[in-house]
């Protein structure tokens, strides 16, 4: 039977430990998840202070600066307010008082690389990575491989519908998870896209739902759309500027946007595809995350070249000079408060109005 214990220590703010035993410290047992279910071990949280620098380029060997990891994958803000970072490191919670970081281990016993966090309508957190996908209640994680039937360990992307079905992309394929069982998706294989340094024939970049309950899935073989019943494709051929998507959107007007690895940013109005790279002037054709914010202004990352924003007639670009110590980044994202973040290589950014200005372990974190 699964256990859960919750232990104390003075060293830390508090340590997480999950074993298999008859019981935990006279606590009765709660029964949450199917027996098959393997409750991570070794999760244990840290303050942030009791952590040496990480480097900010993890090619270089010494340490740049106190950066909340040399890589941040992706950023999610939940409905606590809490900011959460997925990173190359594994994964760090900023609650509004300090920045703690979780040190979960894959079944191998080694750190996750995190790659996508999302929240479900009870509050659950699903963080997805490089060793399966991991639901966090707020006091326990509870971890799924491919031993309950995922379909692979290596995440790149989720999504929840409106059922509450958690969508899951790997590299090899999707899954669909109930809350019970994992049951294999199919999608048709496409070229492995060898420009990249992760890729395979099924790996699914991104997933989405738009406002007709219809679910799109980015891929190297342009993208899906499944309304239940069929699965559509839509390619270069129908117009879409690239079939290699990374990332897919609903803006407030209904338009579906693409990001692609090599032929930039366009949308779908419903008629016709638009090429926004042709339009403007815009360096750089890989895109990798795209967001609209409040405003509808759209937010869209171009390896190597930094940040853009199109307000649906111009074009604003950052930069170094904007603030951006590295123009790789990963995800861009508007909080609750309005404020634009970016993350990647070299940490964390938020944007002020004006320029770009690097988020560490320190902050700041109100201005």
């Amino acid at each position: 039977m699964i256990k859960k214990c919750l232990l104390t220590s003075k060293s830390f703010i508090f340590i997480l430990i999950f074993s298999i035993s008859s019981s935990c410290n006279g606590q009765k047992e709660t029964k949450i998840f199917p027996e098959k279910t393997k409750v991570l071990a070794n999760s244990i949280s840290l303050s942030a202070k009791t952590l040496p620098e990480f480097k900010t380029d993890p090619h270089v060997k010494e340490s740049q600066g106190n950066q909340i990891s040399g890589v941040v994958r992706t950023i999610f803000q939940d409905k606590n307010n809490f900011f959460w970072f997925g990173t190359q490191n594994g994964l760090c919670r900023y609650n509004g008082e300090e920045l703690i970081y979780f040190d979960i281990k894959n079944d191998l016993g080694k750190r996750i690389v995190v790659t996508v966090i999302i929240e479900d309508q009870l509050g659950n957190l699903w963080i997805g990575h490089d060793g399966g996908i991991t639901q966090y209640d707020g006091t326990y994680f509870t971890n799924f491989t491919e031993k309950q039937e995922l379909i692979s360990n290596n995440v790149r992307s989720m999504a929840i519908d409106t059922n509450g079905i958690i969508w899951i992309g790997t590299l090899q394929g999707v899954s669909r998870f109930d809350g019970e069982k994992f049951t294999p998706f199919y999608i048709p294989e496409a070229k492995p896209d060898n420009t990249r340094g992760v890729t395979s024939s099924k790996i699914v970049h991104s997933i989405m739902e738009d406002s007709k309950g219809q679910l799109w899935f980015g891929t190297n073989g342009g993208a899906y759309i499944y309304n239940g019943e069929k699965l559509t494709n839509i390619s270069e051929k129908d117009g879409l500027c690239n079939n290699n998507v990374n990332s897919i959107i609903e803006d407030s007007s209904g338009n579906i946007w693409f990001a692609t690895t090599h032929n930039g940013l366009c949308y779908f109005n419903g008629n016709s595809f638009i090429n926004i790279t042709e339009k403007g002037n815009i360096t750089g054709k890989e895109i990798w995350n795209i967001s609209e914010d409040k405003n509808k202004n759209i937010w869209f990352n171009v390896k190597g070249e930094g940040i853009y924003r199109y307000d649906g007639e111009n074009f604003t670009h950052f930069h170094a000079e904007q603030g951006l110590s590295n123009n790789a980044t990963f995800k861009i994202l508007e909080d609750n408060q309005g404020r634009i973040w970016s993350v990647g290589f070299m940490g964390a950014y938020r944007y002020n109005g004006k320029s770009f200005i690097n988020i560490t372990r320190n902050g700041p974190w109100n201005d």
